[in-house]
């Protein structure tokens, strides 16, 4: 639940990576950091809080150079402490290194125990100084930075897309699962990578292609390589950044995530028709459900939830009672569109249930008659160790309930999710390529007293790669 970029451009970086943390930034609120090399120097910045509250046009002057890494971020692993805001920063033999981390490690406490008991100090609670760590003893050792990848890989398992800068070169690598989004863009004067595709749109930059599963990207001056590192039998992508945490706009893995969600709404009216009056969402996250259920049902779509455009979003709220607070405050319903009216209230997900039962709750006393909850992601029954800040069952309202036991905590008139084949079948990747742990309890990697089924995993050589690898040539290893 962070979002990263990496930008080398002869134009200059600083603003670029502003602009692009900037639409990138429903992926963390808590902090934001940017560091970037003029030739010489490391220059960085960070603090807590938004993007735009963060960086002011004197600090961004101040970023200077062409090669640079910025990172948005919400906590999952690491305390909220000033000291895990990334990017990390360090001197490596006389090298300046700045290093951020989109994903979760699950054998972070193994990896860090390792460290200590070798005597390892650790400036920071973060997963991130973990793989900073690994990755510097094995340049180390190696000389190499494809190596050091290769072998970071094998020791830490979980999520990450990681974004690197050494001197004025840029490294990022994506897990070889894929669990966690990752693109490649390029710029009016040079190369990027970024979480999602929003952040290169944002700059009127061209999307390439996504960074595969096990890969290796270099961006310098010269342009930009892709090097394969690891090869997965299966890919095991985040199912929920195509409910709820990406972007609508963004293309994920080649997916058009807001016509993933407009597909889940059409199949939500298929799966469990209801006459109802008007359709009306959560905004923003169940716009595009909405607008597929009023498209296949023929009921009007009709806001009558309005929402203040200023807020964050709840979901990613460190605490539940901020975020029970924050609910009046976001979303003000329309009376005049909800008095004596049965409406359909569609929305991505139940994740805790506060939210839906407030939000019910607003609307009923607005004067709503019936309200029928369609939501677009089937039951969430177990916890995320990936990245998304799911992490006990006794938070999640479904985890051992029944869908009506569900629809009476909540307040609902009827409740129905949408079924986990559908949503397959909407966002059109094999679901053997998907990660489903939030949903079915079972996991792609071995998770300690989970259920797991783990795949495959073919470590190539590296240095070999990196001497034949070129961007621009076919990939002899995609699929």
């Amino acid at each position: 639940m962070c979002g990263i970029v990496g930008i080398v451009d002869a134009g200059g970086a600083s603003i670029k990576l502003y602009y692009s943390l900037y639409a990138l930034q429903h992926r963390g609120q808590e902090s934001a950091g940017i560091s970037t090399f003029d030739g010489t120097n490391l220059h960085k910045f960070k603090g807590a809080g938004l993007v735009a509250d963060v960086f002011s046009p004197p600090v961004l002057s101040d970023l200077k150079g062409d090669a640079g890494i910025g990172h948005v971020r919400y906590p999952t692993t690491g305390a909220n402490l000033p000291e895990n805001i990334q990017p990390l920063n360090f001197q490596f033999r006389e090298h300046s290194i700045s290093v951020a981390h989109n994903g979760n490690l699950v054998n972070t406490a193994e990896l860090r125990s390792g460290f200590e008991q070798a005597g390892q100090i650790f400036t920071t609670t973060t997963d991130t100084e973990i793989i900073a760590k690994i990755l510097m003893d094995e340049i180390s050792t190696f000389g190499s930075v494809e190596e050091a990848v290769k072998v970071c890989m094998q020791k830490i398992r979980g999520s990450y897309s990681v974004v690197m800068m050494i001197g004025g070169i840029i490294y990022a690598f994506r897990d070889p699962l894929g669990i966690k989004p990752f693109c490649i863009g390029k710029t009016e004067r040079g190369y990027m990578v970024a979480s999602e595709s929003v952040a290169i749109d944002a700059l009127n930059a061209k999307l390439l292609r996504d960074v595969h599963p096990g890969e290796l990207i270099r961006i310098d001056s010269e342009g930009v390589k892709g090097t394969r590192i690891a090869v997965p039998g299966k890919r095991a992508h985040c199912i929920f950044e195509y409910v709820y945490f990406a972007r609508a706009d963004s293309i994920i893995d080649g997916v058009l995530v807001y016509d993933v969600r407009r597909r889940i709404g059409q199949d939500l009216f298929k799966e469990d028709p209801v006459k109802a009056d008007s359709v009306c969402s959560v905004p923003d996250s169940g716009t595009a459900y909405a607008i597929g259920y009023a498209e296949g049902s023929k009921i009007p779509f009709v806001e009558s939830l309005m929402k203040n455009r200023y807020m964050g979003r709840t979901f990613i709220m460190p605490s539940q009672k901020e975020r029970e607070k924050a609910v009046r405050i976001k979303l003000n319903p329309i009376p005049a569109h909800l008095k004596d009216k049965s409406v359909v209230l569609v929305d991505d997900s139940i994740v805790r249930g506060t939210t839906s039962k407030r939000i019910i709750e607003l609307m009923r006393e607005a004067g709503a008659r019936e309200i029928h909850m369609r939501i677009g992601s089937p039951a969430i029954k177990a916890p995320c160790y990936l990245g998304v800040d799911m992490p006990t069952r006794e938070e999640l309202i479904a985890s051992n309930r029944e869908e009506d036991e569900v629809r009476h905590k909540i307040t609902a008139t009827t409740l129905r999710h949408v079924s986990l084949d559908s949503l397959v079948e909407a966002i059109g990747i094999d679901r053997e390529d998907l990660c489903t742990g939030c949903l079915t309890g079972c996991y792609p990697l071995a998770i300690e007293g989970e259920r797991a089924k783990t795949h495959e995993i073919d470590f190539i050589d590296a240095t070999y790669q990196a001497k034949l690898g070129s961007f621009e040539e076919p990939d002899p290893f995609s699929f």
